[in-house]
């Protein structure tokens, strides 16, 4: 089921990017939905297919969030927008929609891959291959892109606890990997954060120290170091500064 459930929804992924893509699009086929008994066993195979792709649509966002960029992308701008001390500025709309294009940036060649090697090969009208064959070819893609940026410590952490022992990576377990990726990229993501505070305390500390020294002990430091810190973020133009990290940080 595990796997079915991966291969349906790269499915999905990779036919509506190819959609957009080419030119003149695809044909997409009609979906008829309709109360009533199954005739046959090839009506109930289809009907319990088109079930599974709904079950599928239903916890996408969740497989979004945990087997691709995402995570890493919307925790590091999330700490950027604490670390300049902008609550709500920008606002959480927008930080997920610019994690959300930026993840198909970095997504883009593994799902263009896991379309061309699986997908269409077994959308093809003449000499379709098997869906097994389709869902073996979809999951290397997508299985080497997680272990391209898991650590190898935490990958053999989950190992050692479920007991296994791979001989290479091709056999690894995708309830072993995801976890272990998932970890890996919020490990990354709080290091990347660390970085990114350092310059914005020691700001802090040096707006502390003057107002100090002035002796004006009862203004809140914030209100001078807020705007400075938005005019040194800008300045250095932090914004690109922060997607060129992340962007390169995937290769």
């Amino acid at each position: 089921m595990t796997a079915r459930f991966w291969f349906l929804l790269l499915c999905l992924i990779g036919a509506t990017s190819l959609a957009w893509g080419q030119d003149g699009g695809i044909g997409v086929p009609s979906i008829q939905i309709g109360v009533g008994g199954a005739t046959g066993r090839e009506q109930l195979s289809t009907s319990l297919q088109i079930l599974a792709l709904l079950t599928v649509l239903s916890v996408a966002p969740a497989v979004l969030i945990l087997t691709t960029a995402f995570t890493r992308i919307v925790i590091v701008l999330s700490l950027v927008r604490t670390a300049l001390g902008t609550a709500t500025i920008p606002p959480n709309q927008v930080l997920v929609g610019l994690s959300l294009f930026l993840t198909f940036y970095v997504m883009g060649p593994t799902y263009e891959e896991v379309n061309k090697v699986a997908i269409q090969p077994y959308l093809a009208k003449k000499d379709p291959i098997s869906f097994d064959e389709a869902l073996s070819r979809a999951q290397e893609p997508v299985k080497k892109f997680m272990l391209k940026n898991t650590y190898e410590s935490d990958l053999q952490l989950f190992l050692d606890l479920r007991g296994q022992k791979p001989a290479n990576r091709g056999e690894l377990d995708i309830l072993s990997l995801v976890p272990a990726f998932v970890i890996s990229e919020l490990k990354t993501a709080f290091i990347v954060g660390f970085y990114i505070f350092l310059p914005f305390v020691i700001l802090d500390l040096i707006v502390a120290s003057v107002l100090m020294g002035m002796g004006m002990m009862m203004m809140p430091p914030v209100v001078v170091s807020l705007p400075a810190k938005i005019l040194v973020f800008v300045l250095a133009d932090g914004w690109a500064v922060v997607v060129r990290t992340l962007l390169s940080g995937y290769g």
